[in-house]
């Protein structure tokens, strides 16, 4: 399928609020097509708050945001989202196949809504690419953290998507399995042209990946390259607290004291 090259979001002036109580405001940005943003920002400062714009689940309390070409609606089977991970029971009887059906059925579980056959190529293929056919048919409950964390990426995967929302997909995870599912969901935004907004507490596995960072701090939102956004000084403001950006001797980067600033769920 031919990829737009018009651009993925358009805000304008974009402000949110809960009631009365302003969460940011007057911000400007545009994110391009088949980007990689990582979005950044103290707890509390309203990072899920702009996926639940782009959803169309809040409306803008000022300015406009535009989304694949059209005002953000609840809905949009050409965005994917993958919410805040909950524990999921252990003894839930929903295969790790069927769970990733709901990414184009809906709630209906298991229940084939249109081409029956076709639904079920698409959640292969979903499975497929997340790597996740060994243990597809296994109780979802049943499975690892990061074994949950594919197939809910597969169920993302499984409207085939334009663009991918990510709300902290890394959390919870050790650092292996953050750089494996970091690096997959880089591989499958390439090789789909996927824009992908993913929040993210620590930035390291996401350092070598991501073209650009958005933050999210003190009432505003910018955008930058990780090498503009990604420094000692730039981070402790945003922050208010104390981060420490060093570089090893092949140039890579490293963030210290991020995830302690950023260790609890915000809205």
């Amino acid at each position: 399928m031919a990829r737009s090259t018009s651009p993925a979001i358009v805000a304008e002036g974009l402000a949110a609020a809960y009631g009365d109580r302003l969460i940011w405001r007057n911000a400007s940005f545009t994110v391009n097509p088949g980007e990689f943003v990582a979005v950044l920002g103290p707890n509390g400062s309203g990072k899920s708050t702009l996926l639940r714009l782009v959803l169309g689940l809040l409306p803008p309390a000022a300015g406009s945001l535009q989304v694949l070409g059209e005002r953000p609606h609840r809905g949009n089977a050409q965005i994917g989202y993958v919410p805040q991970r909950r524990n999921i029971d252990r003894d839930l009887p929903v295969r790790g196949r069927d769970f990733v059906h709901l990414g184009i059925d809906g709630t209906r579980w298991g229940v084939p809504v249109g081409d029956a056959a076709d639904s079920h190529r698409r959640v292969d293929e979903a499975i497929g690419a997340v790597d996740a056919l060994a243990y597809a048919d296994r109780p979802i409950g049943r499975l690892s953290g990061g074994e949950q964390q594919r197939l809910l990426l597969a169920q993302a995967l499984a409207g085939r998507p334009r663009m991918l929302l990510l709300d902290e997909p890394l959390a919870s995870l050790d650092l292996r399995n953050q750089i494996v599912i970091a690096e997959l969901v880089s591989k499958l935004a390439r090789a789909n042209g996927l824009t992908v907004l993913l929040i993210a507490h620590d930035i390291n596995p996401l350092l070598p990946i991501v073209d650009r960072v958005l933050y999210v701090a003190h009432g505003g939102v910018a955008i930058g390259k990780p090498a503009e956004v990604i420094t000692t000084e730039q981070l402790s403001r945003l922050y208010d607290a104390p981060i420490e950006v060093l570089q090893d001797s092949h140039g890579h980067m490293f963030v210290v004291g991020l995830e302690a600033e950023s260790a609890h769920h915000d809205g």
